[in-house]
């Protein structure tokens, strides 16, 4: 089956259109389940890629969207959701959270409502892009867009401008979902 055609990518898709989301999904002539893979595919800078991880904090999955030019400081994301510590999913609860395998893990379409963390440094980028619910498509969309469809935080996740204090959320379930 063609990617475009996976249930979880149609499932992406219509809840894009639903949504009054703007892109529409592409399907890319390979996977690419790297940012700088997604990037070269794309032509466009790696920072314009939206990098969707999920991390167990306090128990709960937590969903991160984060340019792909940076790495998430786990520690700096656990100070602000109060907990004390965050770490990443393994694989298994990824697709049990997402339905979405990791590499294809798009912003939306799970079977339930994820916590989700925007990074700030996405705003940075007039239009990013994002994984589509398999390794092999992607979406155009924005920073805005990507809080609305989300219902995420925006947050400084990883390296950002020296000058941005970070804030503390109260916890995970706290986060938008």
């Amino acid at each position: 089956m063609p990617p475009a055609d996976s249930p979880r990518v149609a499932e992406v898709s219509r809840l894009l259109r639903e949504s009054g989301a703007l892109g529409t999904v592409r399907e890319l002539p390979a996977e690419v389940r790297t940012a700088a893979a997604a990037a070269a595919a794309l032509g466009v800078p790696v920072g314009a890629i939206a990098n969707s991880l999920v991390f167990v904090a306090a128990g709960q999955p937590l969903l991160v969207l984060t340019s792909g030019a940076h790495r998430v400081d786990e520690t700096k994301v656990a100070v602000l959701l109060g907990v004390d510590s965050i770490s990443r999913a393994p694989a298994d609860l990824v697709r049990e959270v997402t339905g979405q395998p990791i590499g294809g893990v798009a912003p939306v379409g799970h079977p339930e409502p994820i916590g989700t963390l925007v990074d700030v440094e996405l705003a940075r980028h007039e239009q990013v892009w994002a994984a589509a619910g398999h390794p092999a498509t992607v979406f155009p969309t924005t920073y805005d867009e990507l809080l609305r469809l989300t219902d995420g935080t925006p947050a400084e996740v990883g390296d950002g401008p020296a000058d941005a204090a970070p804030t503390r959320l109260d916890a995970p379930e706290a986060v938008g979902t």
